[in-house]
């Protein structure tokens, strides 16, 4: 296991492969573990580093800096400390979001972003999104990490043949620090760079799975506004897309990677 320190806390780092490098970032009250599924595929070709987002996984709890623009400095700090580089960078739910502040505040350091079924800000604008939230908060809160682990992986794994995906996600969701969790959660709420992410320039890919949270004619609009940008659907999918898809999803980033790399010699595209 691998740990480096900024700022105080103790952050999980793994490495695997050699290449380009390409960081993973995985979501709201998961870990490196998501990627099980795409690190033996992906170490292949690319220097693959996974980073547990502070709160998350094997990294430390620490009371304070749950902010997605802290977790994007703790990133920017590692890359750093590992001298990597212009990275590829995919991030997953919040992970993707963590991707957007990272692409606007450092866009020196991407030589390619995908957003995997994220959105560049979360809002409370509408009556909906005020529902939508306060029940999120209101169950976050009153229900413990076991119950909300189990809920969440009926969701995202509602097939007879997923019952092995919804026997792992709950026993790992249940391993989070719920003081942690419900911080981290808090980040997101009223976050957002949706204003700026006209500036990023560098090869964009977004996924989206068609049975997401948030519906696909959404990352359409956004995608729309960065000059560069793709998107790419994967059907009968749903949130957790490289556990439920992963051979499509594989498929899916490497051909944009291929497309984003750097010829060998040159500079980065970004």
């Amino acid at each position: 296991m691998a740990v480096f320190e900024h700022q105080g806390c103790q952050l999980h780092y793994e490495e695997h492969g050699q290449g380009e490098p390409l960081v993973l970032l995985h979501g709201l009250g998961s870990s490196s573990q998501d990627w099980e599924l795409q690190v033996p595929e992906l170490a292949r070709q690319y220097r693959v580093i996974l980073m547990d987002i502070r709160g998350h996984g094997q990294s430390s709890k620490p009371r304070s800096g749950y902010q997605i623009k802290t977790f994007s400095e703790d990133l920017l700090a590692l890359l750093r400390h590992l001298d990597t580089g212009p990275v590829h960078f995919v991030g997953l739910s919040m992970g993707g979001m963590l991707g957007f502040q990272f692409a606007v505040d450092h866009p020196e350091w991407l030589r390619s972003l995908c957003i995997v079924n994220s959105a560049p800000e979360v809002k409370r604008r509408t009556r909906s999104d005020w529902i939508w939230w306060l029940k999120r908060w209101s169950l976050a809160r009153l229900l413990s990490v076991e119950t909300v682990g189990k809920g969440l992986a009926e969701r995202l794994f509602p097939k007879p043949e997923q019952a092995e995906l919804r026997r792992k996600m709950a026993e790992r969701w249940a391993r989070n620090d719920k003081r942690a969790y419900l911080k981290s959660f808090d980040a997101i709420v009223d976050w957002g760079v949706q204003e700026r992410i006209g500036q990023i320039r560098c090869p964009t890919l977004v996924i989206a799975a068609d049975h997401d949270y948030t519906p696909i004619q959404l990352k359409e609009r956004y995608v729309a506004l960065m000059p560069n940008a793709r998107l790419a659907v994967i059907d009968d999918s749903r949130h957790a897309t490289p556990l439920d898809q992963p051979e499509v999803f594989n498929q899916t980033l490497l051909q944009f990677l291929a497309a984003a790399s750097t010829p060998q010699g040159s500079l980065s595209p970004c």
